[in-house]
């Protein structure tokens, strides 16, 4: 898949999995809405039940910043599978201009987000490595 090709499919994708490095090491997987900015990365706390506001990934995430985002489908016809591995250095934005920019940008995504913007911390990646594959 070239980069280009990566690159769209990340940006049309509608959910993707983040993955952190929980506390004793080991990995922490969630589902997640998120757009693309550039070599960027944003995704929020959103409106969404949640059993706690302290969610695992930030603060795994501000304990360390490593994290990994993967981008798949899942099709019986196998010859249209595909994922897409983003790597990158993430940080936790409570509040402020980068913030309120990602929400505004996850908005355009996401007309469920256009009704009530997300209000909760962003995460925001700088992703440094693109990766994917696919089948076809």
């Amino acid at each position: 898949m070239t980069a280009d090709e990566i690159r769209r499919r990340v940006t049309d994708a509608r959910v993707a999995i983040l993955a952190t490095v929980a506390s004793d090491g080991h990995p922490h997987l969630v589902p997640m809405t998120f757009v693309i900015s550039g070599d960027a990365l944003y995704s929020a706390v959103d409106h969404k039940p949640k059993t706690t506001s302290a969610l695992k990934r930030l603060a795994n995430l501000r304990r360390d910043p490593r994290a990994t985002v993967l981008v798949h489908t899942y099709d019986e016809d196998w010859t249209k599978l595909w994922w897409c591995r983003l790597r990158g250095i993430a940080e936790v934005l409570d509040h402020g201009v980068d913030a309120d920019r990602a929400r505004e940008l996850l908005a355009a995504k996401y007309e469920q987000y256009r009704e009530k913007l997300p209000s909760g911390p962003v995460i925001a990646m700088v992703v440094d490595e693109w990766t994917g594959w696919s089948a076809s």
